[in-house]
């Protein structure tokens, strides 16, 4: 029996040079619903995704024009709202760490196989939010407002472009704002309940989201209350509820 034909909104770039991975991976995806499109080359991939809608790039480092994390970095900046899933036989932690803060949303070591990839963006897409449901108000902590239903980020009223998973991540420390999140905790909400990736992908995710909240702090004309992230060594992270006054050094933490 035929696999159900996803939703167009779940089409997949396939960025790949190899051949033999590339067939491989068009098949797969094509067999289990997807519709795929592959490039080999970075400079294609880009003029690819101008075209048409994709919800999910699955992008090569090692291309034979560009290196991909600079191709993950033009995703990021032009199409935020992209799942990027880097494919790679670099295995270094400076090479995981490079790819995820470039703006990749994920990491897979080559070789692995096809379930493996296949269970990786199911989790991701369950994290997605539905099209329609039940909204949730907007959560406001001094300045700061994360507005869940929406999927925006604002200090004082001003929008701040945050990557999905920062946004994620961001909502999550919201909710429980005042109160410790477990790493553990993070990793199943914001990744999934069953994640096998590195660890690393939490703490450059939170870096990087601390380092947008200074920059719109820091951007932001007059004196903002901006909420710290506060880091609990061994355990996670607490967002802090800001105190009256507080001004825009407050999304430090440490």
């Amino acid at each position: 029996m035929s696999p159900p034909a996803l939703h167009e909104a779940t089409r997949v770039l396939v960025v790949e040079d190899d051949d033999t991975i590339g067939r491989h991976l068009d098949a797969g995806l094509r067999g289990h619903g997807y519709g795929t499109t592959w490039c080999r080359t970075g400079r294609s991939a880009l003029a690819e995704i101008r075209t048409r809608v994709y919800s999910i790039v699955l992008l090569d480092l090692g291309l034979p024009d560009t290196d991909g994390v600079d191709i993950a970095r033009t995703l990021r900046a032009d199409f935020p709202d992209t799942l990027i899933v880097i494919l790679t036989a670099r295995g270094d932690e400076i090479d995981v760490i490079a790819g995820l803060d470039a703006g990749a949303d994920d990491y897979l070591v080559k070789p692995f196989t096809l379930s493996v990839l296949l269970a990786r963006l199911r989790a991701h897409l369950r994290r997605r939010p539905p099209a329609s449901g039940r909204s949730e108000p907007p959560i406001r902590l001094g300045d700061l407002t994360v507005d869940t239903t929406a999927r925006r980020c604002l200090l004082a009223g001003r929008d701040i472009t945050l990557r999905p998973k920062e946004f994620e991540l961001l909502a999550v420390l919201a909710r429980h704002a005042g109160a410790a999140v477990s790493r553990e905790t993070l990793m199943a909400q914001v990744w999934d309940e069953n994640w096998f990736g590195p660890t690393k992908t939490l703490d450059v995710t939170l870096a990087s989201l601390r380092r947008r909240l200074h920059q719109a702090a820091a951007d932001t004309p007059g004196t903002t209350h901006l909420p710290a992230i506060t880091t609990l060594r061994g355990h996670g992270y607490r967002l802090e509820r800001p105190e009256p006054g507080s001004g825009a050094g407050q999304g430090a933490g440490g």
